[in-house]
């Protein structure tokens, strides 16, 4: 498989976590569970090959998506298709960073995956068909990159408290959460209501899910988990509100994500079957 990361110029890099191209993908299930991460992508499906989300109980397809679609922040996970011969590049943005671009409230976004003319009308369709023309991953990125910085309003950014509290949230324990909310400067309403605004998610469910993801990435990097030891140092209460979060996030229980060997593999995508 072919997977191009793209080097982001300033100032993209302020606002997008990352760009990446991928070519040949040979997946050996077709279904698989993603979990939340705080970030928002735009996602071109360059192969023709039509994508489905599914609902997460029967694992019944309820949406379908070509072409370039949206995806939200989102406080559960998700179950969507895997394809052979997949080709699809994905931009990534950072928790405050896609506002400048929607120029629209961002909790709008919010556990939505939308086809991206919803946000961008037919432009987007036609930014496409450019990158479909591009025979490199290096040219797709730099018709990418023209577009971004056309679209991006730099007068329509978070401002310097709001991307502290991101920052801390990012940094600091669950545990220090009230801190954190208590060193914004003005009141716990202002703050939400700015996070509504450009980020979607409130501080509090952004925070848990920045604390799921780093467990998930200590676990890959562990031979031997112990749960009581991961819920303590992550400030869980006891281990039986560890066990509901974890699942709330994944859909698994703790043990079951090990049984599947999900620890194993990348951390934010969990194959559901393995018919290829």
């Amino acid at each position: 498989m072919k997977f191009e990361t793209h080097i982001l110029p300033k100032p993209l890099n302020t606002y997008i976590e990352s760009i990446f191209h991928f070519k040949g993908f040979i997946p050996e299930h077709s279904i698989e569970r993603v979990v939340p991460t705080g970030h928002i992508f735009i996602i071109f499906e360059l192969d023709g090959i039509q994508r489905n989300t599914f609902n997460n109980d029967t694992l019944e397809p309820n949406g379908m998506f070509s072409e370039v679609w949206v995806s939200g922040m989102h406080k559960n996970y998700l179950s969507i298709s895997a394809h052979h011969n997949s080709e699809m590049l994905v931009i990534q943005f950072k928790p405050s960073g896609a506002f400048p671009f929607f120029q629209q409230p961002i909790h709008l976004l919010n556990n939505t995956v939308k086809a991206a003319t919803c946000w961008f009308g037919k432009e987007i369709v036609e930014l496409r068909q450019k990158i479909l023309k591009q025979s490199t991953s290096v040219a797709k990125f730099k018709i990418v990159d023209h577009w971004l910085l056309k679209k991006m309003n730099m007068t329509e950014t978070a401002g310097k408290e709001i991307l502290n509290v991101i920052h801390l949230l990012q940094k600091e324990p669950l545990t220090q959460h009230q801190e954190i909310i208590n060193s914004y400067p003005k009141t716990q309403k202002h703050l939400i209501s700015q996070f509504k605004k450009y980020v979607g998610l409130t501080p509090k469910v952004l925070h848990r899910i920045f604390r799921f993801n780093e467990i998930l990435h200590r676990i890959h990097l562990k031979e031997k988990i112990a749960w009581p030891q991961i819920a303590y140092q992550f400030g869980y209460s006891d281990q039986s509100h560890f066990i509901k979060e974890f699942k709330e996030f994944s859909g698994f229980n703790p043990q079951e994500f090990i049984n599947f060997d999900f620890h194993k593999g990348e951390p934010n995508f969990f194959p559901l079957d393995k018919k290829g």
